[in-house]
């Protein structure tokens, strides 16, 4: 098939897209390279939206991430993901901090982000009592938010699905040739032909263009390491809390997540390594010295879990999008914080590009925004509850303790295409609780081989290369000889 457009990437920028353009009459292919969307950097963001006052005004980032911020309220009641505007407040810790929250409350304002307001020390401290009393005050921008950002890329994704756009997961593009006016992105299981090229590719995206001849921007990997607190905690702050911001990041961060859970970070650390997401002692020595400054009440000793993630840093430091000398070869790269704030609005962004490119489609009258988001046994109460078991043995069933995940919770999330641990973890949060899957793990585990009609040997954590079990040689799959015989 020759598709209209291919999108190389299926994080939350690239699924966005997706979705974006289903809106009208073309042929639209993604292409991931895991086994499922959301599973590389968009995995490991700590779900932050943003009010949009940090960024300068002159910035791509700047110009993108008001409008984005605006959008999520129509995109969550669409796709049913976890989203709630909880507030942001930069903190100061001295003189100097407070004319820094002065100088971003004028910025803000100035690209139209509503509510901002200067707090002092007697306010911050009535509204985050257990902050610390040496803070001097803080900034309060409302529209700020918490997402999960992996449930926001799945419905993405099952959105433009169920509109037509087809995935191609497990892909990996290793060279993109040009014919005629045809692109062929050439993929580890298959190629694909487009006539416009999107490169939504990540910490890859350089190299992405580089397939084409683009040279004229270098992707920085930026490491950040994240720490995830005890459930006992919540409600330790209540709002986002941000040190003002340095030069390199916005600080280290205490993060009230959607689920209730309380996740400090991240670093900053640039590395040459693409796929290290490896989380050090360094790393979270760098994170609690600080966080311990402005709220003593948190300790590394109620660490459920750590992780880490790579932010796509562009040598330009701003998002680079737009079209290239390669006529048809669109770049979406440098897409680091706030990227994910910004992402309905980039997605908005390239089909305007597209089509002063001369992509040409009619707006579908058919298309249909709305997915049913899947239920939470958790956040039900008890006369809810009663009326969503009604004697169901799969809805009364608990698989995970810890955040109170059902058996069928489970079977709609694999239902809904998880093929792995993660994507149930992501769907469902079964495994992300105190006991991190030690009690959910196995029934997970038989519930996925079960509904695959695959032996557990097959089941891994996030794709091929990370199963559970190691594989014993009757269970390995035969190789291939050039002419496709087994061996």
């Amino acid at each position: 098939m020759l598709y209209d457009v291919v999108i190389i990437g299926g994080g939350v920028v690239g699924c966005a897209i997706a979705r974006e353009l289903s809106r009208f009459r073309l042929k639209i292919a993604l292409t991931e390279a895991y086994c499922e969307v959301g599973f590389g950097t968009t995995k490991t963001n700590s779900g932050i939206i943003h009010s949009g006052h940090h960024s300068p005004p002159e910035s791509l980032k700047g110009k993108l991430v008001v409008r984005g911020n605006r959008l999520y309220d129509d995109l969550q009641r669409d796709l049913k993901f976890g989203f709630k505007r909880i507030g942001e407040l930069d903190i100061a810790q001295n003189q100097e901090d407070l004319q820094i929250l002065a100088q971003l409350k004028e910025k803000g304002e100035k690209k139209g982000v509503a509510g901002l307001e200067l707090w002092d020390r007697k306010r911050l401290l009535r509204e985050e009592p257990n902050l610390s009393s040496n803070l001097l005050g803080a900034l309060h921008a409302p529209a700020a938010g918490v997402i999960n950002p992996y449930e926001l890329s799945f419905g993405l994704a099952e959105s433009a699905e169920k509109n037509g756009v087809n995935f191609y997961r497990e892909n990996q593009i290793f060279a993109i040739d040009l014919h005629d006016g045809v692109f062929v992105a050439k993929g580890s299981r298959l190629g694909i032909h487009g006539r416009f090229i999107i490169n939504a590719a990540g910490v890859f995206a350089d190299k992405i263009a580089e397939m084409v001849g683009l040279t004229d921007f270098q992707i920085q990997p930026r490491k950040g390491e994240e720490y995830m607190l005890d459930k006992r905690l919540k409600g330790v702050v209540n709002h986002l809390i941000f040190p003002t911001p340095q030069p390199k990041s916005k600080g280290i961060l205490i993060i009230p997540t959607f689920d209730g859970t309380i996740m400090v970070g991240p670093t900053a650390e640039d590395v040459e390594d693409r796929y290290d997401v490896s989380t050090t002692l360094a790393g979270a020595h760098r994170v609690f010295s600080q966080v311990k400054k402005y709220c003593p009440s948190i300790s590394e000793r109620d660490v459920i879990t750590e992780f880490a993630g790579l932010r796509a840093v562009a040598d330009t430091n701003d998002f680079i999008i737009g079209p290239t000398r390669v006529k048809g070869f669109i770049n979406v790269a440098g897409i680091q914080s706030p990227g994910l704030t910004a992402a309905p609005a980039i997605a908005e962004y390239v089909r305007e590009i597209l089509w002063d490119e001369g992509l040409t489609a009619e707006e579908r009258s058919d298309w249909q925004p709305a997915i049913d988001g899947p239920a939470r046994f958790a956040l039900m109460d008890g006369k809810q509850r009663r009326l969503w078991v009604n004697g169901d043995p799969q809805r009364a069933k608990i698989v995970c303790r810890c955040e109170l995940v059902t058996e069928a919770e489970v079977l709609d999330a694999v239902h809904h295409g998880a093929t792995t641990l993660d994507g149930v973890k992501f769907r469902v949060r079964a495994g992300m609780g105190r006991c991190q899957g030690g009690f959910c793990t196995s029934r997970v585990m038989e519930i996925l081989a079960r509904e695959q009609g695959v032996p557990l040997q097959r089941i891994s954590k996030r794709g091929k290369g990370s199963e559970v079990f190691y594989p014993r040689p009757e269970d390995e799959e035969p190789s291939h000889d050039n002419k496709g015989e087994a061996q």
